[in-house]
């Protein structure tokens, strides 16, 4: 589906029998434990996935794919589904649901489900930060105005396909991310500063969009949710919450190792997982 891809060991080291499921994480991720928290369903499963039961388009899928991004270069880099066909996997999942109970039912179901957006993180580090040619088209202002307002764009067509209650995250602190501190923070590894304020950029922007779009949709609840202060927090003081190491992946040597390059052949698996803010 995706050149961004998680679906080898030891991806899923954690999950549910030990199986990657092509989650980037050694177990479950944000939305299955929104989910389970909900008393939903343990885990959200893949729209496009080929074992997918019918009864699971009743109670919630993801359309997500790795790699994905609110301009359409950072998809197209990392070989992902872009936000576009997302929206076309959507459609044809309320077709499904038509067929399965009715339009009113389908209808109720999607004014009362839950959508949650989780981007942005790719553009900032994976495109602009990483392509000469962005940063000639853009300065970090207007390429974080077009993430915004892209990100406004498509809240905005969730709603016109019937959604009502819809949770935009903002960026976490990408410049603390293990593999970024290795590309860019020096030889010390300190967390990369204009990646962080790029960040901070977006998410400012991102909320006032929110906040302007919400005021103009009748019966909706749009709440956008800043990760990037507590994330950060957590990164800074891991043994306030538990952790012991916060500046590492815990796999390979936690330096760089991120999806191909965590892998069972050259990368070995910390030893207490539940040390590590941080799987890769």
């Amino acid at each position: 589906i995706t050149e961004a891809r998680c679906d080898y060991p030891p991806y899923g080291i954690d999950f549910d029998g030990g199986v990657p499921t092509g989650r980037f994480s050694n177990g479950k991720v944000p939305t299955d434990i929104l989910a389970e928290e909900l008393g939903i369903k343990p885990t959200i499963p893949a729209y496009r996935d080929p074992n997918l039961r019918q009864e699971d388009l009743l109670t919630g899928v993801t359309f997500a794919s790795g790699g994905a991004g609110y301009v359409p270069l950072t998809t197209q880099i990392a070989g992902g589904i872009p936000l576009s066909q997302q929206l076309k996997f959507f459609e044809e999942y309320i077709e499904k649901l038509n067929g399965m109970v009715g339009q009113e039912r389908t209808t109720f179901i999607i004014t009362n489900s839950l959508f949650v957006i989780i981007c942005g993180s790719n553009d900032i580090a994976n495109n602009f930060f990483s392509l000469p040619t962005t940063q000639l088209q853009y300065n970090v202002a207007s390429f974080t105005a077009l993430m915004a307002d892209n990100a406004r764009s498509f809240a905005r067509t969730l709603y016109q396909y019937g959604a009502r209650r819809i949770l935009m995250f903002g960026a976490p602190p990408i410049g603390c991310v293990p593999s970024q501190r290795t590309v860019a923070g020096g030889p010390t590894r300190d967390c990369v500063v204009r990646f962080n304020d790029a960040c901070k950029l977006f998410n400012a922007k991102l909320s006032a969009n929110i906040d302007g779009l919400s005021r103009t949709l009748q019966d909706t609840t749009l709440i956008y949710i800043d990760i990037y202060d507590p994330l950060l927090d957590l990164i800074l003081n891991p043994q306030q919450y538990g952790f012991k190491v916060s500046n590492l992946g815990c796999c390979g040597t936690g330096l760089i190792e991120v999806t191909a390059l965590c892998n069972n052949y050259t990368a070995a698996v910390c030893p207490v997982r539940s040390d590590y803010v941080f799987w890769d």
